[in-house]
C-alpha cells in the first residue's frame, strides 16, 4: 500500500456543524463510490466504511484519493489494534469500533485520532468515555430509543453520544432534543435494495431530509419522498 495517511484532517468544526455519520457496510466498491456521492450532493459530510466489507482498506484509501478532504473518511467496525494500524495506513480521518476495547480507544487517542467507540449499557458507555472516547456510539439505540438518551443524560452528564442503529428521518429529531450530539445512519441512509438498484436519486433526497431536520427545516423534511 501507498505511504500511510494521517487523520489530522478532521475537522471538528465541520463535523460539528452536520453531525451524521452515514454507515456502508457490505458494498462494491463502485457501489460505495456512487452512494456517498448521492449523500454528498444531500448535504452529508462524514462517512465510514466499515471494516468487515470486503477490500474495506482499499476502499478508504480510494474515498480519500477521491474526495479530497471534502468529505471526512472514517473506518468502522475496528475490533482490535491491529484493525487500527490497518484503517490508518489507509487514510481512515477517524475510528469507529462496535464495542468498548481498551486498547483500541487509547492508541487512537494517543494517536490523536477521533475515536467514536460503541457502547450499550450506562457502565460501558461511562467505561468508554473515562477510556477517551470522543463520542459514545449508543448501539443499537432503537433498543431503548430517545427516552434512554434522555435518561443517560442526567447520571452521565459530559457523555457525547451518537445513537446508532434504528435512528430514522422520524425519530432524528426526538434524539437531539433528548441529547444526542451525533448520529449513526446506515440502512435508513443506504438502504441496501436502494443501493442495489442503483436508486441514487432516492439516497440523495433521503440525506436532504436528514440533513434539513437538523437544520430546522420541516418544510423541506416535508416535501421530500417518503422513507423505506
Amino acid at each position: 500500500m501507498a505511504e500511510e495517511r494521517t487523520s489530522d484532517e478532521f475537522s471538528w468544526a465541520r463535523f460539528e456543524a452536520m453531525p451524521i455519520v452515514g454507515i456502508l457496510r457490505g458494498f462494491t466498491s463502485r457501489q460505495t463510490l456512487l452512494a456517498i456521492e448521492a449523500a454528498a450532493r444531500g448535504g452529508i459530510t462524514t462517512v465510514e466504511v466499515t471494516l468487515d466489507t470486503d477490500g474495506a482498506e482499499a476502499m478508504i484509501a480510494a474515498l480519500r484519493e477521491r474526495f479530497d478532504g471534502a468529505l471526512h473518511v472514517g473506518a468502522g467496525t475496528v475490533r482490535s489494534t491491529g484493525d487500527l494500524d490497518g484503517a490508518l495506513r489507509a487514510g481512515a480521518q477517524f475510528i469507529v469500533t462496535p464495542v468498548v476495547l481498551p486498547d483500541v480507544i487509547r492508541a487512537a487517542g494517543e494517536r490523536g485520532v477521533p475515536i467514536f467507540a460503541g457502547a450499550l449499557t450506562p457502565s460501558e458507555i461511562h467505561t468508554a468515555w473515562s477510556l477517551g472516547a470522543d463520542l459514545v456510539k449508543v448501539f443499537p439505540a432503537n433498543l431503548f430509543g430517545p427516552s434512554y438518551i434522555r435518561d443517560l443524560r442526567g447520571p452521565l452528564r459530559g457523555a457525547r453520544l451518537m445513537p446508532t442503529g434504528g435512528v430514522t428521518v422520524e425519530t432524528i429529531g426526538e434524539y437531539r432534543r433528548a441529547g444526542a450530539e451525533a448520529f449513526g445512519l446506515g440502512s435508513p441512509l443506504f438502504a441496501r435494495e436502494r443501493v442495489e438498484a442503483a436508486d441514487f436519486e432516492w439516497i440523495e433526497e433521503q440525506a436532504k431530509r436528514f440533513v434539513a431536520l437538523l437544520r430546522g427545516d420541516e418544510a423541506t423534511s416535508r416535501g421530500a419522498p417518503p422513507a423505506g
